[in-house]
């Protein structure tokens, strides 16, 4: 079989100093991190959707990148030109994960479920014989529940009873797959589960039913031998306006409230976190404190766009950030997929992988600047210190869960100065967030 990218080398790591465009100047997948190799620490996959199937269309104008890899869209010989190329990406790139949607493995049938199902079949037994041997194996699974016109009303959360048994149906189909494809993980994105108007809306409804929906899955996966975990993506809005998995707060609440918090956990993306109005630490740092932290989509957004721009990764800063949480947390039950698209003038094969390579990078090198952080230990020490006075006394009684009101109210009355909660040092811990990424040798 011939090469789809054959003006591209197996990519190696050539270190900081290279200027080969088509080598990794921080990642090392056997260099050793607080005991971890890079590879094990960072599980790295391929989007399906972004880096096989979008050819740079938007809302102004067509495609601009070839994505036929020699078949014609739409047909059985292009979802199967799409897992040979996507193989050969991966081993090019040393990636032994890949996440997808079922809709964008096969064409879906306009008319007959039983048919796309029939086509799922056939593509994901070519890809178990292709993947054979290489090490590759799926990351997460999900279904498509946002693209056609059944879910404009949402899925789970549909007005139609109708759509909803559609959308179970899919749900049905993508964990069997999740099954026979070996994945960590099946994620959930509420893509339209939520509204644009409260007028004609019964959100009580909406979001049991959304529950109904994670409580059927949950338990026919466990039937079927389904290990995983299953993962809630929050989104605060497009496609819809308000959407009920706003940020990783709200979707713990609304698990916790349903009784699905032991089976479920999340799967934080970077641009999401900026469409909510969060940092991307922030989010992850409320997964950690709620022991939800699950999986990552890898990529940024763009502060002065307003929309989900699912760039690849290159900020350091949020990256180090990131992987600091990471760490702290004694890392990811699931991965990093880097659900991120090329910029559309970036339309040739050598510009998918510059991608993959500055987003790889981007948190090999966060890894690196995390763990000399955590092994600086200012960072660690100033908030110890911050927060000592609940090691002792009556801050040791609120803090044990002990502390009455009145015993409170009565150490309030005894003090003989204002109370004084100190420095919180904010401009220091930057600095040497600052010193830790520039002061010294990567």
């Amino acid at each position: 079989m011939s090469e789809f990218f054959p003006n591209v080398p197996q990519i190696k790591y050539e270190g900081r100093d290279s200027k080969n465009r088509l080598a990794f100047k921080y990642y090392d997948p056997q260099r050793v991190i607080l005991g971890k190799t890079m590879e094990e620490h960072l599980t790295f996959a391929m989007a399906w959707w972004h880096n096989l199937c979008a050819v740079g269309v938007d809302m102004f104008g067509a495609g601009t990148a070839d994505k036929t890899f020699g078949a014609q869209p739409g047909t059985m010989s292009h979802a199967k030109a799409k897992v040979d190329a996507g193989i050969e990406f991966m081993q090019k790139l040393g990636i032994k994960y890949y996440c997808f949607h079922d809709a964008d493995i096969v064409p879906e049938d306009p008319t007959d479920i039983n048919e796309t199902n029939r086509r799922l079949d056939e593509l994901t037994d070519y890809l178990l014989e292709k993947t054979k041997g290489t090490g590759i194996r799926c990351l997460w699974a999900t279904a498509n529940m946002f693209s056609n016109a059944r879910f404009m009303n949402g899925a789970g959360s549909s007005n139609s009873a109708d759509v909803f048994c559609f959308a179970a149906a899919q749900a049905k189909k993508g964990i069997e797959l999740a099954v026979k494809l070996g994945a960590r993980g099946y994620v959930f994105w509420g893509g339209r589960e939520g509204y644009e108007t409260l007028l004609n809306t019964d959100m009580a409804l909406e979001q049991d039913n959304v529950a109904q929906l994670f409580r059927m899955s949950r338990d026919y996966g466990r039937s079927i031998g389904f290990k995983g975990d299953f993962y809630i993506e929050p989104k605060p809005k497009e496609p819809m306006k308000h959407q009920y998995d706003f940020d990783a707060a709200t979707a713990i609440g609304f698990l916790q409230k349903h009784g699905l918090d032991d089976d479920f956990k999340m799967n934080i993306e970077a641009n999401h976190a900026t469409l909510a109005g969060h940092t991307f630490q922030h989010e992850l740092r409320v997964c950690a404190v709620n022991g939800m932290m699950g999986s990552v989509d890898a990529n940024q957004g763009d502060m002065l766009l307003g929309w989900d721009t699912d760039q690849f990764p290159s900020n350091v800063y949020d990256t180090t950030l990131a992987m600091y949480e990471i760490l702290k947390a004694g890392g990811l039950r699931g991965g990093l997929n880097f659900d991120a698209k090329n910029r559309r003038p970036s339309n040739t094969p050598e510009d998918m992988f510059t991608a993959f390579i500055i987003g790889m990078d981007s948190f090999a090198l966060g890894l690196i600047k995390a763990a000399a952080l955590i092994e600086d230990g200012r960072i660690d020490a100033f908030v110890k210190e911050r927060y000592a006075s609940y090691e002792t006394g009556i801050g040791a009684k609120i803090k044990s869960g002990t502390a009455t009101l009145e015993e409170c109210a009565a150490h309030a009355a005894a003090l003989k100065a204002p109370a004084d909660p100190g420095s919180g040092g904010q401009e220091y811990l930057e600095g040497v967030v600052n010193n830790i990424l520039f002061g010294s040798a990567g």
